[in-house]
């Protein structure tokens, strides 16, 4: 394969990845939710499963698209909110890419599980978001929003996790992508 088709496949599998993001942001936008900060994370499945398709460039690409987008769905683009969502989104990518990434390296030892991925990535989102809570707006008060806060992330952070490992065993256009990268490394 030349070097311009995989470009190519690697721009509309970033389209394809980022367009699922702000579906499922639209799909989470409409699923009512018992307290205002609870969201189920729905739009980070894409993200999970990007991280054995794309290097770091192009993972983050698909960050920002998934941080603008939602932003745009939702309607908090230019509002306080958008930084928590950007805070939290970055730091749970970034853990989770490079956990997934570490892990893999190590020599005889297999790759972290989705399920571990995602539940680490959730509660490094949760914690982003709450540092930010306690600096703007609620200080110490925000030790009444932590326990459902991070059981919140802890629940979902598996449910996602789940999906993502039997996505990734039973999904032949995941497991064609995964190859490519491989490929291409």
């Amino acid at each position: 394969m030349t070097n311009t088709s995989t470009v190519f496949h690697g721009r509309k599998t970033i389209a394809l990845l980022g367009a699922c993001c702000l579906f499922l942001s639209a799909v989470e936008y409409l699923i009512p939710k018992p307290l205002p900060f609870l969201r189920l994370g729905l739009a980070n499945l894409p993200l999970i499963i990007a991280l054995d398709i794309f290097p770091f460039g192009s993972y983050m690409i698909l960050v920002c698209l998934k941080i603008l987008g939602q932003a745009l769905i939702t309607g908090t683009l230019f509002s306080y909110i958008f930084l928590f969502s950007a805070a939290g989104t970055f730091s749970s990518a970034m853990t989770m890419f490079f956990l997934r990434r570490m892990c893999a390296s190590v020599p005889g030892r297999e790759s972290i599980s989705f399920i571990g991925i995602s539940t680490a990535g959730a509660m490094v989102s949760n914690t982003a978001q709450l540092a930010l809570a306690w600096f703007f707006i609620f200080k110490e008060n925000v030790r009444y929003i932590v326990p459902p806060f991070l059981a919140a992330g802890l629940v979902t952070g598996i449910a996602l996790g789940v999906f993502c490992e039997v996505f990734s065993r039973k999904s032949r256009w995941y497991l064609m992508n995964t190859e490519r990268m491989k490929a291409d490394e």
